[in-house]
């Protein structure tokens, strides 16, 4: 897909491509498709004067927009493999990993290596942090140098444009959760690649007539191919519900909390609506659906098969058995239960390898799961299982009947007890102007029909987040459920 895409954006060159937004939630236009085409040419030609060739590892930490698009594009164009560096995964981790995967060359924008030098003490109160970048490999600045920035990524001026890499290969690398003892790097191929992002075309059905709203490469690179400006969504919820009041897209694509700030903040949706990255409720979208989204689906996806099932707010809604139902497997995508409960799936869109080691046959999810007519039912994460008096509870087998009216968030989490015992906690979010009262009434008979597994404390408070999407920490989780306990301020 990316090859034509490519080739696309050299057509039709002044139609808008990337749309950002002002305060007041106006669409401003970003790029036209040409600007990215050129940006992509340019860039092509300068990593090829760089020295860098097919299978060598582009190193990148810019700030997601055209011209971090159009870098992935124009080093998928020459056939190099991306290796994605995450400030939020701390520079102990991030060294470990890029020196696993070894860049010929780092290209960083201003931001980023100011968070690997002068802007470090502010950066790590956010949780942000990156090593010396030159220490891994040399560095080239992308967009607006910031003092103490490296050298520009100059793009020469004439010549002959490098040739199209159209074999197969590694595409991107990706990392994951891993120690700096054992970091763990999630290798996509280019046919891999490519499958997945056809796989999202099929599921979002982008047309060219309206907008799509989302800040991902597999939301981008679909939209555009099918001739769709993207709009990269507003991080301010409220500056969120005016953008999407202005643009009214066919389809939007927010993580879970974007959804839930955006929807705290009075967002309307048009078209279908998109979530995935962490668990998506049937609450969740059913508010989506009631702020006027035609359609609201949930995404079931990892870092290593992207995307694998998706769920439908009536669908999801309708069900009555225990777990999480994540919907059908996509087409092309098989599912199946290892001997010990968890699910493994096999892809086009699977992941080639983890770096280092073998090619796989089938993913392990980490995701103890059931089938149900075809179905894939969640029952929890196979490392989040709790034990109480020997007893094995999966916190994702019962989360799902939690999340009733009023209900933002809902974790299961283990509380430590002595003899390596746990004891239940259900830590429970509030929805805005919710009543703590009328929740709890509501949650009679939800925690009545758990069972042997019915939480021992029931906790009122904001649930914990991490990382980009901003998903449910479970060990921070049970941290504020251990606290609360100790006090005395769990019920």
């Amino acid at each position: 897909m990316l090859g034509p895409l490519r080739a696309a954006l050299g057509r039709d060159t002044d139609r808008p491509a990337v749309l950002g937004t002002t305060r007041t939630g106006r669409p401003v236009v970003r790029a036209t498709r040409g600007h990215l085409h050129d940006l992509t040419e340019g860039y092509a030609r300068a990593l090829h004067h760089r020295g860098l060739r097919a299978g060598d590892t582009l190193g990148v930490a810019v700030i997601p927009g055209p011209a971090a698009l159009a870098l992935m594009l124009a080093a998928h164009r020459l056939g190099l493999r991306t290796a994605i560096l995450d400030p939020s995964a701390g520079p102990d981790v991030l060294l470990a990993r890029l020196r696993l995967a070894s860049p010929a060359l780092i290209v960083a924008d201003g931001a980023a290596q100011a968070l690997a030098s002068w802007a470090a003490p502010l950066a790590r109160r956010a949780q942000l942090a990156l090593p010396p970048l030159g220490d891994l490999a040399p560095v080239a600045t992308l967009g607006r140098r910031w003092p103490g920035s490296a050298p520009a990524l100059e793009i020469p001026s004439g010549g002959t444009p490098p040739p199209v890499y159209d074999g197969d290969g590694d595409a991107v690398v990706v990392f994951t959760s891993g120690t700096t003892s054992s970091p763990r790097a999630v290798v996509h191929s280019r046919a891999g690649l490519d499958a997945g992002m056809r796989a999202v075309t099929e599921l979002v059905r982008p047309d060219a007539d309206a907008p799509v709203a989302g800040g991902t490469f597999f939301v981008l690179a679909p939209a555009l191919a099918a001739g769709a400006p993207v709009a990269m969504p507003a991080g301010r919820p409220r500056t969120l519900a005016r953008q999407l009041a202005r643009l009214h897209p066919q389809a939007t694509y927010l993580t879970p909390p974007e959804l839930r700030a955006a929807l705290d903040a009075g967002a309307r949706f048009t078209g279908r609506v998109y979530s995935g990255s962490a668990p998506v409720s049937a609450t969740l979208l059913s508010r989506v659906r009631r702020a006027g989204a035609t359609e609201a689906w949930g995404v079931y996806a990892l870092t290593e098969v992207f995307p694998a099932a998706a769920v439908e707010s009536r669908e999801k809604l309708g069900f009555t058995g225990d777990g999480d139902l994540l919907g059908a497997p996509l087409p092309g995508v098989c599912a199946r239960r290892a001997a010990d409960g968890v699910l493994e799936l096999r892809a086009p869109q699977m992941c080639h390898r983890y770096l280092g080691l073998a090619p796989h046959d089938w993913v392990s999810t980490g995701d103890v799961a059931t089938l149900d007519a075809g179905r894939v039912v969640l029952s929890g994460r196979a490392k989040d299982m709790i034990l109480r008096a020997a007893e094995n509870i999966y916190p994702g087998l019962y989360e799902p009947s939690l999340h009733v009216p009023g209900v933002a968030l809902a974790l299961i989490v283990g509380v430590p007890a002595p003899d390596q015992d746990e004891t239940v906690a259900a830590l429970i979010e509030l929805e805005p102007g919710a009543s703590e009262a009328a929740v709890r009434a509501a949650l009679r008979g939800p925690l009545s029909r758990m069972g042997e597994a019915r939480p021992d404390h029931l906790i009122f408070a904001a649930v914990p987040v991490s990382g980009r999407s901003r998903k449910p920490d479970r060990a921070a989780a049970s941290d504020v459920a251990a606290r609360m306990v100790a006090t005395g301020r769990a019920r």
